[in-house]
């Protein structure tokens, strides 16, 4: 029996379909003491400024700072952060982020008009927000990667000024984290986090300046936050817990999919992977690599108790069936570890990024693949897509009207505002129209 209690389900059963959506189920609204919680901090931020954001950070991060200057890094330290990390580090990052701006140059938009035979000029005009907040989780981890997968496309999108915040409990500071920073172009940082960290660049304070946008991931203090600004400010997304779905045609080494199973469930509890096959002795044979493989693992326990309470092995007919329960999932990550990928690629309809072939671990999408790290989950990727270039540029509408084609157009914006009896409306575009 596998050390490893994991759901097994059969698009065979009649239940297949509800026993599916209860596994996918993820509540990420915050209960009534964290949201309560929340709105406190987000309402003393927004009276007392500076104030407010030092006391929060000094009781929530164990601080004892007397004023904002404290809490910002100054240039000097950003350089400083990118001689204390080893060569071999810093190659690494300054590679990812290479691959990262070359990836999002390609995202951006230019602006654009065509010319109507009258004169009439229609088109678009694409520019980048001005300011952008980026939150970065602290504390025991240390998310580089993070940092160069937002700041990088809001760079390449042409924001003029990332501010970035990052806490640093018991005023331990990531110096990989910093070099990120540097590398990626960020503009300022500041040694604070939680909800005040949020509210924060969403009002502004006497020290910190507003911002137009907030992205970053961080935890559900963080994400309800982000939620509550929204409408003062953008986001990117309120995200759920990491998810991958891998379909295998039974011939990749099953220890090498256990691992890229592993590579989601050690992200934290709820964290999701499920495979899908078709070949059901392949999925006894990654049920052993499990087994195996599991023992070897530092976060073996955090892995265990999220293959046991959200992972999934779900037997399918054929690949054609796959990529129906495929679309359904809507994962954050997919792997189509099988032959010919490029062409069953076409067959997936909503998927945060797809990763083809054998050889292609989601976990080199998460630092230096190029694309993207920042994906949909809980199953939106039927309606959202990859953070990119887009999300930190705004399109205008053109409109200028030649005297011929405002008369012509006015004839008929005239009687479409008569028929809505806005009368203003249409003598507005009345006054422009020849006799």
């Amino acid at each position: 029996m596998s050390d490893v209690n994991i759901k097994q389900l059969s698009t065979v059963e009649t239940d297949f379909w509800s026993e599916l959506d209860q596994l996918l189920a993820w509540d990420s609204v915050s209960d009534d003491k964290v949201f309560n919680t929340v709105r406190d901090i987000i309402a003393r931020v927004r009276e007392d400024g500076d104030k407010a954001v030092i006391e929060f950070t000094n009781q929530f991060d164990r601080m004892s700072v007397a004023n904002m200057a404290e809490l910002k890094i100054s240039s000097a330290e950003l350089d400083a952060s990118v001689d204390k990390i080893d060569k071999d580090t810093y190659a690494a990052l300054q590679k990812a982020a290479d691959r990262v701006r070359q990836y999002h140059d390609k995202q951006k938009t230019e602006s654009w008009s065509y010319s109507e035979a009258d004169g009439t000029v229609l088109g678009q005009q694409v520019t980048p927000l001005d300011r952008v907040g980026l939150y970065v989780p602290g504390g025991k981890a240390a998310y580089p990667s993070s940092v160069l997968m937002n700041a990088i496309p809001a760079k390449v999108a042409g924001v003029e000024e990332v501010v970035m915040v990052v806490p640093t409990p018991d005023g331990q500071k990531n110096d990989l984290v910093l070099a990120a920073a540097k590398i990626a172009g960020v503009d300022t940082v500041f040694t604070i986090g939680g909800a005040q960290a949020v509210a924060a660049l969403a009002y502004g304070t006497e020290s910190i300046p507003g911002v137009d946008k907030i992205v970053g991931p961080g935890n559900i203090f963080v994400a309800t936050a982000k939620s509550m600004v929204f409408g003062k400010v953008g986001i990117d997304m309120i995200a759920g817990p990491s998810e991958i779905a891998v379909v295998c045609d039974g011939k990749t080494d099953p220890d090498w999919i256990a691992m890229d199973l592993f590579s989601q469930a050690e992200h934290d509890e709820d964290a999701q992977s499920i495979l899908i096959s078709a070949d059901s002795e392949f999925i006894t044979r990654v049920e052993n690599s499990i087994d195996k493989l599991l023992k070897t693992m530092p976060r073996a326990e955090i892995i265990r108790a999220s293959l046991s309470g959200r992972g999934a092995f779900i037997k399918v007919k054929d690949l054609d069936e796959a990529m129906d329960v495929v679309n359904y999932i809507a994962p954050e990550h997919l792997e189509l570890s099988m032959d010919d990928p490029l062409a069953w690629s076409k067959k997936v309809k909503h998927a945060g990024a797809i990763f083809m072939g054998r050889y292609t671990a989601e976990a080199l999408g998460d630092y230096c693949a190029g694309p993207n790290h920042v994906l949909p989950t809980s199953r939106t990727a039927r309606y959202s897509s990859p953070l990119g270039v887009y999300d930190f540029q705004k399109r205008s509408s053109l409109i200028m009207c030649s005297a011929e084609g405002a008369s012509e157009l006015g004839k008929t914006a005239s009687v479409l505002a008569r028929g809505e009896g806005l009368t203003a409306h249409a003598q507005s575009a009345e006054y422009r129209i020849k006799d």
